[in-house]
C-alpha cells in the first residue's frame, strides 16, 4: 500500500551564504498517487526528490512520509536513478536481490521474491545472465525489480528513462505506472519531458527556479493506458504548455517544446 508524502515548507541552501535552491515548498501527495515534477534544469526538482528519499536534509522544513519525518534512506521509499547502478560482476538475479540481502532476508526467500519480480518485468529468461550483457532498458528493468523487491510504499524516479531509446522509453512509461497502480504504490517522477509527465502521472507539479518553487499543477484525468496521439492527451499537453507561456522553462515533449509554442504564437501574430 502506498504512503502519503508531505512537503512541509521546505527551503534548502547548499551553503550558509548561498542563495536558496528551494524556497517554501509545500504540497501533499496522497497514498497511491502518481506525481510528476517538471521544470527546467537547475530548478531543484532532483534535490527535492533526494529529500523525499532521505539522501538530503532540508535547511528548513521537512519531508514526512506517513507522518514520519524523513531523516535517512529506507527500504520503504526506494529510488531509481538515471543510471541503473548495477554491480557488473553480479548476475541479474543477484543484483535484483541485493536490497533483500542487505535487509537480512535469507537467500532462499530473496530468490523466490526476485524470481517473481523478474518475471513481471520480463527478464526471467535473463536472471542468470551478467548485467553487462543487457541493454540499457533491460538494466533499468533490473533496477526496477530491485527497487520493488523490498516491497516499498513509495517509488521515487529521477529521470530513469532519459538515456533509453524511444521504443523502450515508451514501454516503460506505460509499464511502471501500471505496476505502481496494481501494487498501490505512491510514485514521484522527475522529468523534463512533458509527454512523459502526462503519460505517467495523476498530477503534474510545475517548478520554477531561482529559487525552486512549486508554481502550478495539472490534474491528469485521462484513462489508462494513455496514448500520445489521442485527442485527450494532446489537449492535456496544450493545457500544460499554457502554464509555461512567457517563461523560459527548458522543458520539452516529444511532440511539443516551449520553443515550438513560442514559434506558433509569433506566427499567429
Amino acid at each position: 500500500m502506498g504512503a502519503s508524502i508531505s512537503l512541509d515548507f521546505i527551503t534548502h541552501k547548499f551553503s550558509a551564504t548561498a542563495e536558496p535552491t528551494l524556497k517554501d515548498i509545500e504540497n501533499r501527495i496522497e497514498p497511491g498517487e502518481l506525481v510528476a515534477l517538471i521544470g527546467r534544469s537547475g530548478c531543484g526538482k532532483s534535490t527535492l526528490l533526494h529529500m523525499m528519499a532521505g539522501l538530503l536534509i532540508p535547511t528548513e522544513g521537512c519531508v514526512r512520509i506517513n507522518s514520519h519525518q524523513v531523516a535517512k534512506p529506507s527500504a520503504k521509499w526506494n529510488m531509481m536513478f538515471q543510471k541503473a547502478s548495477l554491480y557488473p560482476w553480479m548476475s541479474v538475479k543477484e543484483n535484483a536481490a541485493l536490497g533483500l540481502i542487505f535487509d537480512g532476508v535469507s537467500k532462499g526467500e530473496a530468490g523466490q521474491r526476485v524470481d517473481a519480480l523478474l518475471d513481471m518485468v520480463g527478464l526471467n529468461d535473463k536472471k542468470n545472465a551478467n548485467v553487462q550483457s543487457l541493454s540499457g532498458g533491460q538494466q533499468q528493468r533490473v533496477a526496477l525489480a530491485r527497487s520493488l523487491a523490498t516491497e516499498p510504499e513509495v517509488l521515487l524516479l529521477d529521470e530513469p528513462f532519459s538515456a533509453l531509446d524511444a521504443f523502450t522509453r515508451t514501454q516503460l512509461q506505460e509499464e511502471v505506472p501500471n505496476i505502481c497502480r496494481e501494487r498501490g504504490l505512491t510514485m514521484v517522477i522527475v522529468t523534463h519531458d512533458i509527454d512523459e509527465a502526462i503519460a505517467m502521472a495523476d498530477r503534474v507539479l510545475i517548478m520554477s527556479q531561482n529559487p525552486g518553487r512549486i508554481v502550478g499543477e495539472l490534474v491528469v484525468d485521462l484513462p489508462w493506458p494513455r496514448r500520445h496521439m489521442d485527442a485527450g492527451f494532446q489537449a492535456m499537453r496544450d493545457e500544460l504548455m499554457k502554464q509555461f507561456k512567457g517563461t523560459d522553462t527548458g522543458l520539452a515533449g516529444r511532440h511539443t517544446s516551449v520553443a515550438d509554442e513560442s514559434e506558433k504564437t509569433a506566427s499567429a501574430a
